[in-house]
C-alpha cells in the first residue's frame, strides 16, 4: 500500500512551468528516489508535499486521505539549504526545534541525548552553532528531522557536504529508519546513492516525469544484451571466433588478461558466445553489463531532449 500519492500535479510561476502533470506513488516503508537535474522540478514537488506551496492542479494523498494541515506533524523534512541559528548553542537549538515538533521537554532531551551519543557529537552540546563544521551542522539537522519519528521523511540531498565516512553513517541510519517503519522520499542527483538505497525511482526532467519504476526493473529495462568477457589469449583469434554473430564493442588488456565487451543479438544466449570463443581463448569470466543509474539517467534525459 502507498503511504503517499501525487496525481497529475501541475505548478506554474510567472515565467516558468515547474511541474507538468507529475504523478508519483510512494509505497509504505520504502525509499523512493526523486531524481532529476538541477531545476527539473524536484524541489517544487517537495515544497508542495510539505504544504509550503499548493499545486495549481492535481491532488495529493497521505495514508489514503487528501493531504491536509494535520499531516504536517507526520512529515520530517531535511532541506538541501540548511538553516540553524548560528549564535545559539547546539543543544539549545536542538531542544527548541524538537519542541516545535511537539515533543515534551523530557522526551526531547532523552531522544536528543540518544542521537547525540549515537553520532558522537555530545561534546558539542554547549558549543555555538557557528563553531560547527558543515558536516557537524548537517548531523544536528538530520537528528532534528527524524527526532519526532515521522511516517514520511523527505531528505533533499542529505549527503551534500559529508565526507565518505559520515556519508556511510547517514546511509546506514536511513536504511535502519526504513526497516523500523519509516517511508522516505530521497531527492538527489547522486546516482551512486540511488543504487545503494532506493527501492523505487522517478526521474523528473524539464517539469515532467520521464521515467519511473522499481530500481531493479528500471536497470533491467535498460539492458542492451552486452556481456563483458575476460580471457587469456590472442585478440585476433578471439575476434575471428566472434565471426559475424557478435558485435565487439571495445576491449582492453591488463596483466595478461583481455577484457572485451560484446553485444549479442536477441536470439543469442551467453552460452552461444562461450561456445564460439572457448576453442580460441581461455575464458576466465563472463558477466552481463547492467547499466548504472548514472548511465540510465543520462540516456533518459538525452532521449527526451532529442524528442523535443
Amino acid at each position: 500500500m502507498e503511504l503517499f500519492k501525487a496525481e497529475n500535479i501541475t505548478k506554474a510561476y510567472a515565467h516558468h512551468v515547474a511541474l507538468k502533470g507529475v504523478s508519483i506513488e510512494v509505497k509504505e516503508q520504502s525509499i523512493f528516489g526523486l531524481l532529476g537535474p538541477n531545476g527539473a522540478g524536484k524541489t517544487s514537488l517537495i515544497r508542495i508535499i510539505n504544504q509550503i506551496t499548493g499545486p495549481d492542479e492535481g491532488q495529493l494523498f497521505f495514508n489514503g486521505e487528501r493531504l491536509n494541515a494535520k499531516h504536517v506533524e507526520q512529515i520530517g523534512y531535511l532541506p538541501e539549504e540548511r538553516g540553524l541559528y548560528k549564535k545559539m548553542k547546539v543543544g539549545e537549538q536542538a531542544m527548541y526545534l524538537a519542541r516545535l515538533k511537539g515533543l515534551s521537554q523530557a522526551d526531547a532531551k532523552k531522544k536528543l541525548k540518544y542521537w547525540f551519543e549515537r553520532f558522537e557529537i555530545q561534546a558539542w552540546w554547549n558549543k555555538k552553532v557557528e563553531e560547527l563544521s558543515k558536516g557537524m551542522a548537517q548531523k544536528v539537522q538530520f537528528i532534528v528531522t527524524i527526532l519526532h519519528e515521522p511516517k514520511l521523511l523527505i531528505l533533499d540531498e542529505p549527503f551534500s557536504g559529508f565526507d565518505p565516512i559520515n556519508t556511510n553513517i547517514i546511509k546506514e541510519e536511513i536504511l535502519k529508519l526504513r526497516d523500523a517503519g519509516a517511508t522516505i522520499i530521497f531527492s538527489t542527483h547522486n546516482m551512486g546513492s540511488v543504487e545503494e538505497l532506493c527501492d523505487h525511482i522517478a526521474l523528473i526532467n524539464n517539469s515532467e516525469k520521464i521515467l519511473d519504476g522499481p530500481v531493479k526493473q528500471v536497470r533491467k529495462d535498460f539492458k542492451k544484451n552486452v556481456f563483458e568477457i575476460e580471457f587469456k589469449g590472442e585478440m585476433l583469434m578471439f575476434t575471428n571466433a566472434l565471426g559475424h554473430q557478435f558485435e565487439l564493442i571495445d576491449h582492453s588488456k591488463e596483466d595478461g588478461l583481455t577484457t572485451a565487451r560484446v553485444k549479442l543479438t536477441k536470439e543469442l544466449q551467453p552460452n552461444d558466445l562461450l561456445q564460439s570463443v572457448m576453442p580460441a581463448v581461455q575464458v576466465h569470466s563472463l558477466n552481463e553489463v547492467i547499466p548504472s543509474m548514472n548511465d540510465i539517467f543520462i540516456q533518459a534525459v538525452n532521449e527526451r531532449k532529442n524528442l523535443n
